[in-house]
């Protein structure tokens, strides 16, 4: 499946806020209009660190999205870049529209100097750890969560 990455414009915000719906959903998430606003003018925000990237189809239909930002490793002494989100719509999943996405986020962090691109995904997520396998190797670390 051909398509265009590209970060997301206004006119994409009804495509965009439906395959964010659907990720929430997925994940079991609730999502409010606040959420969705607040990310919308984060990845619009040139000084914050969340960025977005969609694809559209031939149609230039929103088919996926994918938000990501740098990460520090003070560790390494170096930047990662972080993927926080990425869905596809399940209309044209297997047509690796996922793995393009995840493909420019890897360009632009070789354009930036990251020394790796890290992401997280639910250990039964097994239709995306399948394309994770294909492009990524996965690592030997463990997430936990703290709510302060």
């Amino acid at each position: 499946m051909a398509v265009t990455i590209v970060p997301p414009e206004e006119s994409d915000k009804a495509g965009w806020r439906r395959l964010f719906d659907g990720y929430a959903a997925f994940y079991r998430l609730p999502m409010t209009d606040g959420t969705a606003e607040t990310t919308w003018r984060w990845i619009h925000d040139p000084n914050h660190v969340v960025e977005g990237l969609v694809a559209r189809d031939e149609a230039g239909r929103v088919v996926g999205l994918a938000h990501f930002r740098a990460m520090p490793s003070p560790l390494r002494g170096a930047d990662f870049g972080f993927l926080d989100d990425l869905f596809v719509d399940p209309q044209v999943r297997g047509r690796r529209v996922g793995e393009v996405l995840i493909a420019r986020v890897a360009e632009i962090g070789r354009r930036r100097g990251w020394q790796r691109i890290r992401w997280l995904t639910a250990d039964d997520n097994d239709r995306a750890r399948a394309l994770y396998d294909r492009v990524a190797r996965k690592s030997r670390w463990t997430v936990y969560e703290l709510d302060p």
